[in-house]
């Protein structure tokens, strides 16, 4: 884990995205259940796929299943207060309670709303110079490519591995990294 991301870890404690019942799992380095099928990713996990997406303050970034509102909230805190983080979920609830839970650490470059029926990412408002997908795939998808800014680059699931699209020069070129285990992108 870097430097940066370790900061974040310890400015954005997982217990404040958690189901009260199960805050005092919060140092559990595995899934925890939220509800509606949806899980908290493993500490671990998350820990790699922010160090793969390189967030770098001042940057636009979207997260993909925002779910509890955790990883938009690392994401925040890794962009800082010059950038701008789109957190979008599918599940109603879950994205009403992660935005409750956003809320509360303040941080105002930082928002999650329902996502888009038959929409995947936020297109109207790409570019972005990083995307987060927290949700399991079988083949990348372009339709969130084609939402990466100029040399940007998307950590998502892929196949069963983390897998690093990164735009350069107008062509994409991927990474894989793994085996990992995550809910399918619905």
């Amino acid at each position: 884990m870097d430097d940066a991301v370790r900061a974040a870890f310890e400015a954005v404690p997982r217990a404040d995205f958690l189901p009260r019942t199960q805050r005092w799992r919060a140092g559990f380095d595995g899934p925890i259940g939220i509800g509606h099928g949806q899980t908290n990713s493993q500490p671990r996990t998350v820990a790699t796929m922010l160090t793969l997406l390189d967030v770098r303050p001042g940057q636009r970034v979207l997260d993909v299943g925002s779910g509890s509102g955790w990883t938009t909230a690392l994401l925040g805190h890794l962009v800082g207060s010059t950038g701008t983080v789109l957190g979008v979920e599918l599940e109603p609830e879950l994205a009403i309670w992660g935005a409750r839970n956003l809320s509360r650490t303040g941080m105002s470059q930082a928002s999650i709303r329902v996502a888009e029926a038959g929409v995947l990412g936020a297109p109207i408002e790409a570019p972005w110079d990083r995307i987060l997908v927290s949700a399991g795939v079988s083949t990348l998808p372009w339709v969130l490519v084609d939402q990466l800014a100029p040399q940007g680059l998307m950590v998502i699931p892929v196949g069963g591995r983390l897998t690093t699209a990164a735009l350069e020069a107008g062509t994409i070129r991927t990474t894989g990294h793994g085996p990992y285990l995550f809910v399918p992108l619905r």
